[in-house]
């Protein structure tokens, strides 16, 4: 029998495609990722993507790539882009999933650019779903249900959904965290939840600014008790959230306005 080396194929929408680089990237679901707004070639909370990258990296693949090939490969990416833009860094196994060999494995980068975005303005009408996401503490990818439970609760006529774990705890937002207010202290809800770049950012700033913080658990019960609420992402610091599954959250611009003010005192650091 003649050996041969083989050469996979893929198709997509019914044309050959000749670049096997891009059908690896598509099927890239063991991979983690963080995401970032650059503004006139500069972005807040580097050191915090970095830090993220580096620890997912490290328990996924077993190893990280040094600080330097992630900065290398964003500034090549924005070098060829706008200076305002969003940007994603994904960083995945070139071996794929469903396989051993992607353990303690150098993994790949990928650096993508698009159109600057700051977020919906709201307020927003956010539905309660009970829902944990598996390896919370991880921004990965492939996260289907994410999309799943925003499709659900727009049918019901909200903007998107909100998680509730399974004791009954408000944790995070689709693609958001979250904060409350009670008049006096922003409260950080107590529930396993990724650590967002932007969540850090306000906390580190809040605590220079003297702004009363603290982190606690939140359930449906205890929203009466709160008078605001924010989503916030990469995209934005904090977007007003009027309601949640019925319950009114008259405050939630004095939130946002403060987290806003927080968020402006965060240094931008050149690429």
């Amino acid at each position: 029998m003649n050996e041969h080396t083989f050469t996979p194929q893929t198709v997509l929408n019914g044309q050959l495609i000749q670049e096997p680089q891009i059908s690896q990237l598509a099927c890239a679901g063991f991979a983690h990722f963080t995401a970032m707004q650059v503004r006139d070639g500069r972005v807040k909370g580097m050191d915090l993507h970095l830090d993220r990258l580096r620890t997912a990296s490290v328990a996924l693949f077993g190893q990280a790539r040094p600080d330097a090939d992630i900065l290398a490969s964003v500034r090549t990416a924005m070098a060829a882009s706008d200076k305002d833009a969003s940007l994603t860094v994904t960083v995945y196994s070139a071996h794929g999933e469903f396989t051993t060999a992607s353990m303690n494995a150098q993994p790949e980068i990928m650096v993508r650019t698009g159109a600057p975005a700051n977020g919906p303005t709201g307020p927003l009408k956010l539905l309660a779903t009970e829902y944990s996401r598996p390896l919370p503490d991880i921004k990965h990818v492939g996260e289907i249900s994410k999309t799943y439970y925003l499709h659900r609760a727009v049918e019901q006529g909200y903007d998107d959904a909100v998680f509730v774990d399974d004791v009954g705890c408000l944790s995070e937002g689709t693609i958001w965290n979250l904060a409350f207010w009670d008049g006096e202290a922003v409260i950080w809800p107590q529930a396993p939840k990724l650590q967002g770049t932007m969540m850090s950012m306000l906390q580190r700033q809040l605590r220079l600014l003297n702004i009363e913080q603290r982190t606690e658990p939140v359930t449906m019960a205890s929203l009466p008790s709160l008078r605001g609420a924010v989503v916030m992402n990469s995209w934005t610091p904090g977007v007003a959230v009027a309601e949640i599954s019925g319950h009114s959250l008259s405050e939630s611009e004095s939130l946002r306005t403060l987290l806003q003010r927080a968020y402006e005192v965060e240094p931008a650091q050149a690429i």
